[in-house]
């Protein structure tokens, strides 16, 4: 059997198990590679290689909760939730339903639009989730607000975004990666409309949004109110307002920074020089005194250091499947399984795609692996070039919502866990798989059918 499909499997199956995720990822890898050839020390050896990819990622991230928490720590996210606080209390017990309920769906479309904007407008991806969640979680605790619901709004902004808008994280996925593999694949996309390749796809993330929010996580849910893990720096009773104008001033720096890196196209991570020149702004001016910035930075790293943990493993495992060799024979296997029927030969590509974005944990990093098999084979069974985009974009989407390793489900738990009370995989892991890509699996093959 091939070794990428039993290493996932192992993966998925420790994780739901309440094995914890890293060393589901790392048990997942060792158990594919030997069972791929690589033997014990060729297995460790590739594992290791792929750690270091991982650092400078985890790094970045240290950086942001630390600098997330200098954010807390000035008051500025404590006036939006009084400010809410106040909203649910103001109108008194008659008028409690009402207003809990324009809330509640206000809060959810606040932060879907967020979700969206980090996508392309603020490309910042999820780096305002851990600046803008645990401080909230409050107000979500007061309304009764189900966390799963509000993981499967995040990561629906967080994935739908880039997989259909070209712009921002949407055009490095969708014209950068996804149409140049294409092309070089031998496959001419002049012409084609790459919204018109995933319109049909995203409608059915767009499914598995309102049947989350209509009918899955509808019910209250109860949490406890419980201190926000690491925030125990003390904060003034009244938040300065000039801390609070440095704190915007630092965001502006740290968003802005981004901005202009990655509109130069600069090799650097723009993540990490963000956040360490916001962190630099509190420091400066003296938002954040030198006596309390140990406490509040490591507080901060400490909010990030899961997430950080499972990026370099993730990182690990996918080194070890690349060295494997079997993800390329396991797509083979497909074209010789089904030969003409493009029916089934289309959901099993999809689902292949699956497979290895649920091990990787990243569709950016599936579309180079599966495009150069994916284009002669759709072609052979006479699938449109609109049609081949359309599956070959999906099968690189599908698995990024609903995967242990992917950061589309660990920036929700990062934020969602802040108090310990939101499990990564039966909170964001499992609700964003069923709601995601069961939908998308079936509106993928739909558009691979009618294209």
């Amino acid at each position: 059997m091939n070794s990428v499909v039993i290493a996932v499997a192992v993966m998925l199956v420790l994780s739901l198990a309440r094995v914890h995720v890293v060393l589901a990822l790392f048990l997942g890898a060792v158990v594919g590679g030997l069972v791929g050839g690589l033997g014990l020390d060729g297995t460790m050896l590739a594992f290791q290689d792929g750690l270091g990819a991982g650092a400078k990622i985890a790094l970045s991230y240290a950086l942001l909760g630390a600098f997330a928490m200098a954010v807390a720590n000035s008051g500025l996210p404590r006036l939006l939730a009084d400010a809410l606080i106040r909203r649910l209390d103001g109108e008194g017990a008659n008028a409690s339903t009402r207003t809990v309920t324009i809330t509640k769906y206000a809060m959810l479309a606040g932060v879907l639009c967020m979700s969206i904007m980090s996508q392309n407008l603020i490309p910042v991806h999820i780096a305002f989730i851990p600046l803008l969640v645990p401080p909230l979680l409050g107000v979500m605790n007061s309304l009764r607000l189900d966390r799963r619901l509000v993981a499967c709004v995040l990561t629906f902004g967080l994935v739908t975004t880039y997989m259909y808008l070209p712009f921002g994280f949407g055009k490095i996925f969708l014209e950068d990666i996804l149409l140049g593999n294409i092309e070089q694949a031998g496959l001419d996309t002049s012409g084609i409309n790459v919204m018109d390749a995933m319109g049909i796809p995203a409608l059915g993330m767009v499914a598995g949004l309102v049947i989350a929010v209509c009918f899955s996580y509808r019910r209250p849910r109860e949490y406890a109110d419980l201190p926000i893990l690491g925030a125990n720096v003390e904060q003034e009773e009244h938040p300065s307002r000039y801390r609070v104008a440095v704190s915007i001033v630092a965001i502006v720096a740290c968003f802005a920074t981004q901005l202009t890196m990655t509109a130069l196209g600069s090799q650097a991570d723009a993540l990490l020089v963000g956040s360490l020149l916001g962190l630099a702004v509190f420091l400066l001016t003296g938002a954040v005194k030198w006596r309390e910035a140990d406490d509040v930075f490591t507080q901060g790293m400490r909010m990030m250091a899961l997430i950080g943990f499972i990026m370099i493993t993730a990182q690990g495992f996918a080194a070890v499947m690349d060295a494997t060799g079997d993800v390329a024979p396991m797509v083979e296997v497909v074209q010789q399984a089904f030969g003409d029927n493009r029916a089934v030969a289309a959901f099993a590509m999809l689902l292949v795609g699956l497979i290895v974005t649920m091990g990787i944990g990243s569709s950016f990093s599936t579309l180079p692996i599966i495009t150069t098999i994916y284009v002669p084979l759709c072609l052979a069974l006479g699938f449109s070039p609109l049609a081949t985009v359309s599956i070959i974009g999906t099968a690189g989407a599908l698995g990024d919502a609903g995967s242990p390793a992917s950061d589309s489900t660990l920036g929700p738990t990062a934020g969602l866990n802040a108090d310990g009370q939101h499990d990564h995989i039966r909170d964001s892991v499992i609700p964003t798989f069923l709601h995601y890509n069961l939908p998308l699996l079936a509106s993928g093959w739909i558009g691979a059918m009618v294209l």
